[in-house]
């Protein structure tokens, strides 16, 4: 990546280096590897991925108007909106051209690099679609389970599918495989979602980085609270539907709601969700050859499914 301009540029190094899971491009490495791929060849495609989702949460940012990412300040709030704006549009074209890697080489046939550049650009808009849904719940009350599983589909699960399947093609598996590789991120990326809006409620504020109650602070539409009101009493849901967002809301409240969360089983069924998806993802590896890298990634969903930030 270039030096300058450094209005450009080091708002892009800032963010790359604020570390995270790394897990999407991991997962790139592994799918390829599994399938039978070389893994080198697959950090090209591991890297693209890694800063179009670093694209995403520049953008989301400032969309939430969020002070601070992973510790550290966010984008717009370090520098100035405009900046955050153009730095996180040159990251998306970045990612982009990474892939270029495998149109210029010889190992990969048109039928590939087509298959390829199809997922990644479809995995971007798929991501802002789930945005758009995701804002759109802002203004509804009545959003259902259904259409909140299809919101971080898009929005999260997306490009951890996308990274199975891309690591996939690059090692050159059959459709079958790649289909299965795919919904092996799919359920992994439902999981890991409705696994952070459980930590939310529940998480040491130590180690999951956030102050307990969040969502609910910020009225946020997540899948405890849309559980609570399909279960709820009329009185606790009227509770449920009215704390959440107030803008004097206090910790006695948002305590009330997490208190109601337990009442209603909504954190037991939660985690038995959560639960589901990652043995719905483990189950799918029976698919594959044994292989290290097959290991790996079930170490990983192991890892995933008891993680506390």
């Amino acid at each position: 990546m270039p030096d300058t301009p450094g209005e450009l540029y080091d708002p892009i190094r800032y963010t790359l280096g604020m570390g995270g899971k790394r897990v999407r491009p991991r997962l790139v490495e592994i799918a390829c590897g599994m399938c039978g791929g070389n893994i080198d060849e697959s950090v090209p495609a591991a890297v693209a991925i890694e800063a179009l989702h670093n694209f995403t949460l520049i953008h989301d940012d400032i969309m939430d108007n969020a002070d601070s990412r992973r510790g550290f300040m966010s984008v717009h709030k370090k520098w100035d909106l405009s900046t955050a704006i153009l730095s996180g549009d040159a990251l998306f074209a970045y990612s982009f051209s990474l892939l270029t890697h495998y149109s210029n080489s010889e190992k990969y046939d048109k039928k590939q690099i087509t298959k390829l550049l199809q997922e990644f650009s479809n995995a971007a808009i798929i991501v802002c679609e789930g945005q758009a849904r995701d804002l759109s719940f802002e203004q509804k009350n009545d959003v259902s389970l259904d259409e909140y599983i299809m919101m971080i589909s898009q929005k999260t699960a997306a490009l951890l599918k996308s990274a199975m399947i891309m690591g996939s093609i690059i090692a050159g598996a059959d459709d079958n495989q790649i289909e299965h590789a795919g919904c092996i991120g799919l359920y992994a990326g439902l999981a890991f979602q409705i696994q952070d809006d459980l930590l939310d409620a529940i998480g040491d504020p130590e180690k999951f980085g956030k102050k307990v109650g969040g969502d609910i602070i910020e009225g946020k539409q997540t899948y405890l609270s849309i559980l609570a009101k399909q279960v709820a009493n009329e009185e606790d849901k009227i509770l449920i539907m009215s704390l959440p967002g107030k803008p004097d809301i206090t910790d006695q409240e948002v305590r009330t709601i997490i208190d109601l969360y337990k009442k209603y089983d909504v954190i037991e069924n939660t985690s038995n969700e959560i639960a589901t998806y990652y043995k719905k993802a483990s189950d799918l590896l029976k698919n594959f050859p044994d292989s290290e890298y097959v290991h790996e990634i079930k170490a990983l969903l192991n890892q995933l499914n008891v993680r506390e930030n």
